[in-house]
């Protein structure tokens, strides 16, 4: 058992900065109390917060941690480009938990990432959440296909178009979205005739397809990240979802602030960022450092990403103070990168909140994480202490351990 005495406690549901104790046990948190005593506990360590700031782990909604390995060429694995619509990849056969953006991400709260294919491609693939703690990826998944990967705009055009290949324009890339899905729900409809067909005892053949039988989950209830910048793209993006009732993120949405009254009627989630740094392409040409106050400002439910490299993991917290610095409020920058972030990747069931139940990802601040020098103390995942700033001490890697 682990006990945090004297928390600042904000566990992003419905305390936000009052002090409280957590009680863990075999990787979940127990009890969230005003006074818990450790004299009613045998072999429990304690560990006293001293009245700092203690938030969940943080969440990187959106990122390509492991896939596009940090400073490594030969590890850039996120895109494939053989074809603009393989919906059978899975950023799971490609991530390396042994980049060192990993250690990174510890040292700087980041608890939980989500990370997966590229770009470069319609329909890319899905993404994986799980743990930044741990050498062996398969123990640190949350879940290895949490959402198929899907895209618009420039990218997809670049890949293909300078080759000759559709698609070459914006039409050709909605099209080949729609013909997919087209053809995924047909083999939905035919897979789940068969299946029943197999249940009544009805010997049958079914012609399996390992593109549209990933590509068919959508119809069960996988969510979908859409990739868009533009204001046309996400509009083009919601009319196919809606097409398809699809559940899903709109992922980037530089220019949803333009467009904050639709994305509010059409219910739509957010998943916003990269936004600090240089507009590196015409698509970004309308960023704005206050698109995540306009859309708290108009209840959209957002959460927030570096999309990692682009922004380093380590920028995660630096994005953050700007946004606040433009008018977000300090509990909707920090529920963009832990229970919301949780939320619009279906993992809130696990992570993203201190509640009972939940897995013990903890982060106890020596420097308050909206401050331009913000700094962990302790990091915590699964209940086991991952990180700790020593005096003297530039960190403890008990990862490397």
């Amino acid at each position: 058992m682990l006990l945090i005495k004297n928390c600042n406690l904000m566990n992003m549901v419905n305390i936000f900065e009052e002090k409280y104790d957590l009680l863990t046990n075999e990787g979940k948190i127990i009890k969230v109390e005003k006074e818990i005593d450790e004299d009613l506990y045998e072999s429990i360590e304690v560990i006293d917060a001293k009245g700092r700031l203690v938030t969940p782990g943080l969440i990187e909604p959106h990122c390509h941690i492991g896939i596009y390995e940090t400073g490594a060429k030969e590890g850039m694995d996120g895109n494939e480009y053989s074809n603009p619509a393989i919906p059978e990849l899975r950023a799971v056969d490609a991530i390396d938990p042994m980049d060192a953006a990993y250690d990174v991400a510890i040292r700087h709260g980041v608890t939980t990432v989500v990370a997966g294919p590229g770009s470069a491609n319609i329909i890319g693939g899905t993404f994986a959440a799980m743990k930044t703690a741990g050498n062996i990826l398969d123990n640190t998944l949350i879940n290895g296909e949490v959402a198929m990967k899907m895209a618009l705009g420039e990218n997809p055009k670049f890949a293909y178009g300078n080759k000759g290949k559709a698609p070459s324009t914006r039409m050709m890339s909605a099209a080949i979205m729609r013909e997919y899905l087209f053809k995924a729900k047909e083999y939905h409809e035919n897979y789940k005739s068969h299946e029943e067909n197999i249940k009544n005892g009805i010997e049958e053949n079914f012609d399996y397809d390992l593109g549209l039988h990933s590509l068919m989950r959508v119809f069960d209830g996988m969510r979908v990240k859409i990739h868009a910048h533009q204001a046309d793209d996400i509009l083009t993006g919601i009319r196919i979802a809606e097409e398809f009732g699809l559940r899903y993120t709109m992922d980037h949405c530089t220019e949803g602030y333009l467009i904050a009254d639709v994305l509010k009627e059409k219910k739509v989630q957010c998943i916003i960022g990269p936004s600090v740094g240089g507009k590196s392409k015409l698509e970004s040409r309308n960023k704005s450092l206050k698109a995540a106050a306009i859309l708290e400002s108009k209840g959209i439910e957002f959460a927030i990403m570096t999309d990692h490299p682009v922004i380093p993991i380590e920028g995660q917290l630096m994005q953050l103070a700007i946004f606040a610095k433009h008018g977000l409020s300090r509990q909707g920058a920090l529920k963009g990168v832990t229970i919301n972030a949780a939320k619009l990747n279906d993992i809130d069931h696990r992570v993203g909140s201190i509640e009972v139940g939940k897995d013990a990802d903890i982060v106890i601040w020596d420097v308050d994480p909206l401050d331009t020098m913000s700094e962990t103390g302790i990091v915590i995942i699964d209940g086991k202490v991952v990180y700790e700033k020593k005096e003297g001490e530039v960190y403890v890697d008990y990862k490397k351990m």
